[in-house]
Formats: C-alpha cells, sequence, structure tokens
C-alpha cells in the first residue's frame, strides 16, 4: 500500500484497497505482527467503544447483565454437541502445550461460547424461578482467517459481544429472538446510520445448531452484502446435550429453551464502506470520537493570540454541552494541510476561524459529509452545531438508505437476475423452498441468499426452477 498522503485509489474503482488504506491511514487499525490479527488504535476503539456503550444500555434496560467467560475450551466440552462444533472445527485454534509439556486434552481457543456456557447453566438453573436467565458476554473470539485478512471484516481475532438466554417456554425465547434483532436495528440504524435488511437465514445458511437463524443484512457500494448481526433460536437442541433443565411450577422437569445472539466489530467495516469516500473516513457523529475539531487561522503574533483565545472560548462552550470537541492548535503546519487531514478522519464538522472571522463575529462551519460550508454567527453557536450534528445523523441515514432502496432490484427471470447481479444489485426474487436452486444459483453467479425478509409479500415463480414459489427472498454476493 501506499505511503503517500492521502487516500491514491478511487473508491470506485478499486474498493478493496480503497478500503484498506482509509483503515490504515484513517488511524482506525493497523496490522499486527501476527498474520490474520489486527491491532486497533484509539480511535478505530473508541468508535466500538461508543457501538458497546449503546448496546450495553439497551441490553441492561431490557434486563439483561454482562459476565465474563474464559478463552479457552476442553475439547471434550465441545463435541457433547457435535453438529455445532463441526460447524466451527476448521477454523478453531488449538493449545497443546504448557512450556514444554504436553497439556493432555487439547484445549480450544473460543470461536464461540454456547458450549462453555451451557455447561455452566446446567449447574446454575434448578428451577422456574430461576428464569429467564439472560447474559452479556462482552469478549474476543478467534476463528482462523488467516488468509485474504481485512480489518474488521475478516481477522482471525475480533471484538464482539454474545448474549446467551435461557427460557421456560418457546415463545418466550422467540420473543427474545426478535426483541434483540430489533435492538440491534436500531442501534445500527440509528448509531451508525447503515440501513439494514432484517428477516431469516435459509435453512443452509443458519447458524450451527440453531432451530432457525434471523439476520440483519446490508448492502456495501462494491454490491456485495455485509451480515451485521444474527439472532438464533436454539430450541432445545443444546438444553438436552448440555442438560440444561428446570422444575417448573408443578415440580416436573422440564428442557429449557435458549437463545444466542450476537454483533462484532465487523459494524464498524460496515460503517466506513457505506459512507467513506474518496477524501478518507465519514463519520456519524454518534460515534465519532471528536464530533467537531476547530482549525485556528492566523498569520501574525497578534492575529495567534486573539484567534486563539476565540478559539478556545468557543471549545469550552461546545465541551460543556457534552460536545466532543477538539482544538487543533499545532504549530508549523498549515490550514490546509490540517483540512485535509481532519477530512482523511472523518470528524464530522469542522470549524475554522480567523480575524476576518471575529471581525464579523462569526465562524465558518465546514461539514464532512457532503462537503458543504456555512458562516455561522459566534452567539447561540453551541446550539447550532448541536443542531447541526443531529441533522447530519440524519442526512447520512437517509442518504444511505436512499442508496439502499434503489439497489434491490426485483426481477421475476434469471438471466435479468444474473444481470442485474453484475451492476451490484440486491436481487429480489421468489423462491421455491428448495435447497438445490439455493445451492445451484450460488454456483452459478456466486450469490447468497442472504435473507428471507420479514416484511414477505406473496411469492411468484422461483426464479431458478419456475416452480411455484413459497417465499420472497434476497440474494447478492457478499463477505
Amino acid at each position: 500500500m501506499s505511503k503517500e498522503i492521502g487516500i491514491t485509489v478511487s473508491k470506485s474503482e478499486n474498493f478493496s484497497e480503497w478500503y484498506t488504506q482509509v483503515v490504515i491511514k484513517a488511524e482506525l487499525a493497523d496490522y499486527a505482527p501476527v498474520k490474520g490479527l489486527i491491532v486497533l488504535r484509539p480511535d478505530g476503539y473508541s468508535i466500538w467503544e461508543s457501538i458497546k456503550e449503546s448496546l450495553d444500555k439497551k441490553l441492561k434496560e431490557t434486563g439483561h447483565r454482562n459476565g465474563f467467560l474464559p478463552v479457552l475450551i476442553p475439547e471434550s466440552l465441545l463435541a457433547k454437541e457435535k453438529e455445532h462444533f463441526e460447524g466451527f472445527n476448521p477454523e478453531v485454534f488449538w493449545v497443546t502445550h504448557s512450556g514444554n509439556s504436553e497439556i493432555g486434552d487439547r484445549l480450544a481457543l473460543r470461536p464461540t461460547s454456547e458450549t462453555l456456557a451451557y455447561s455452566l447453566f446446567s449447574k446454575w438453573i434448578r428451577s422456574w424461578r430461576d428464569l429467564p436467565l439472560k447474559i452479556n458476554f462482552w469478549n474476543s473470539a478467534l476463528r482462523a482467517e488467516i488468509k485474504g485478512t481485512k480489518p474488521f471484516l475478516r481477522t482471525s481475532e475480533f471484538l464482539w459481544q454474545e448474549g446467551h438466554t435461557v427460557h421456560a417456554t418457546k415463545d418466550e425465547a422467540e420473543k427474545e429472538v426478535a426483541d434483540i434483532l430489533e435492538l440491534y436495528k436500531k442501534t445500527i440504524e440509528e448509531e451508525l446510520a447503515v440501513p439494514v435488511v432484517t428477516g431469516k437465514k435459509s435453512e443452509k445458511d443458519k447458524f450451527v445448531g440453531a432451530v432457525y437463524t434471523n439476520t440483519l443484512e446490508s448492502l456495501m457500494p462494491d454490491g456485495k452484502a455485509l451480515q451485521m448481526g444474527t439472532s438464533h433460536f436454539l430450541g432445545q437442541n443444546f438444553s438436552k446435550p448440555f442438560d440444561v433443565k428446570y422444575l417448573d411450577e408443578n415440580n416436573s422437569e422440564t428442557f429449557a429453551w435458549q437463545t444466542s445472539w450476537g454483533v462484532s466489530w465487523r459494524l464498524i467495516g460496515g460503517m466506513i464502506m457505506t459512507h467513506g469516500d474518496d477524501k478518507g473516513l465519514v463519520l456519524p457523529p454518534k460515534v465519532a470520537p471528536i464530533q467537531v475539531v476547530i482549525i485556528p487561522i492566523y498569520h501574525s503574533k497578534e492575529d495567534k493570540e486573539n484567534v486563539l483565545q476565540k478559539a478556545c472560548q468557543i471549545k469550552d462552550s461546545l465541551s460543556n454541552n457534552d460536545i466532543r470537541v477538539h482544538l487543533d492548535d499545532r504549530e508549523q503546519l498549515t490550514p490546509g494541510f490540517k483540512f485535509n487531514d481532519w477530512e482523511m478522519k472523518g470528524i464530522p464538522i469542522r470549524i475554522e476561524i480567523g480575524p476576518k472571522d471575529i471581525a464579523k463575529n462569526q465562524i465558518v462551519l465546514a461539514r464532512r459529509h457532503n462537503q458543504t460550508k456555512i458562516s455561522l454567527d459566534i452567539d447561540g453557536l453551541t446550539e447550532k452545531t448541536l443542531s447541526e450534528l443531529k441533522n447530519i445523523q440524519k442526512e447520512m441515514f437517509d442518504a444511505a438508505k436512499k442508496i439502499l432502496d434503489e439497489r434491490v432490484v426485483r426481477v421475476s427471470e434469471y438471466q435479468q437476475f444474473k444481470k442485474e447481479l453484475e451492476n451490484g444489485k440486491m436481487i429480489d426474487c421468489s423462491w421455491c423452498g428448495n435447497q438445490t436452486c439455493e445451492d445451484k444459483i450460488k454456483e452459478e453467479t456466486g450469490a447468497d441468499l442472504r435473507v428471507i425478509p420479514s416484511d414477505n409479500t406473496k411469492a411468484e415463480t422461483c426464479i431458478y426452477c419456475k416452480n411455484s414459489g413459497t417465499t420472497n427472498v434476497l440474494f447478492a454476493r457478499g463477505y
């Protein structure tokens, strides 16, 4: 990758390289010395903290509590739910030695925590009074993604949250699955300004061991879909092998009903791809580590003192109103260099102030997302800035939603399906429900059945076999 300042490729012409340059040059992350791993830099981690804070608050308001699980899982425990484990086995990292000594049974570095958590739930749950059990874990997971590392999208270790709940009834568990999906949607759309389509995964692509999987899918500018999060109804598929059961009110022993769900720092990757441009990162105000940067402009010592004094006053006023603001008073850097530097980092608002602005009792406010500028009076600036941040958040979502809506196209013929797919579209079509058709479409076009939408309408004939369609679905190539 080029060491030149600024993005050296166009987003529309070389999306993959553009994305990598934005992540690195905007100082969100860097590659670790170990292949397949990345390091989060402070701005990248700050965005994750913002997502975490928002989700954590929502989860606690709905009765979930946080816990902690160790990263090592005995192989014997993983094998208790064979089908589930086999789905992860190719990606598992194994610990076999302590120093120079073999440890005996291999230990897996956590690819996911179902087996570990549920072996403990079987000890913790005794009666209906212990239910529902609703625990969330903020941790990392490890899956061997050695080839083609892509920061935030495909790495061997990633930050995520995984929730695990236990319920007395099937209906209660299914409600949990649906509620979590809506909670995720609200966070992704309102915080990250990324629109999503919700619904179910096909039987083929559901979480291994689940009865069904609910998903949130978004379409990236390169025409590939990105799974933003999942919520799984596990039924009793894990409670039976792990003996997660309880005594009901009639003192009868009953197997519990379970769910699991999670999102990862993949959300950050989706946000970068959705909003970024050829100048770099474009951040929604709600997750931006810095929401406003102030650039003082002066050419003499006298101007410097006056401008910096006024800039500090503005900074204090904004900061006192919980606006995340930074005053860029770096010496020996031109205002132009600073403009480009902060545009690269995607800061939503830039305030420019110089002697002429002070004389007019004004500042210049530059919006990052649409590259527009306005002059505003210094009086009442804090209230106007708060309003601008709110408007920017909405405008970014509305723009992304408009693009998504335009790029989801309804087709009824397979040739049209293939044509629109090459144009980077997500294909809305009917499907007969037969996995053979799903597999053939994947084989011939590279497209996956991404989601069976929640708001399904009456189906037509299957896009592939032309037999009666059972449901409408969305196909796209994916990450």
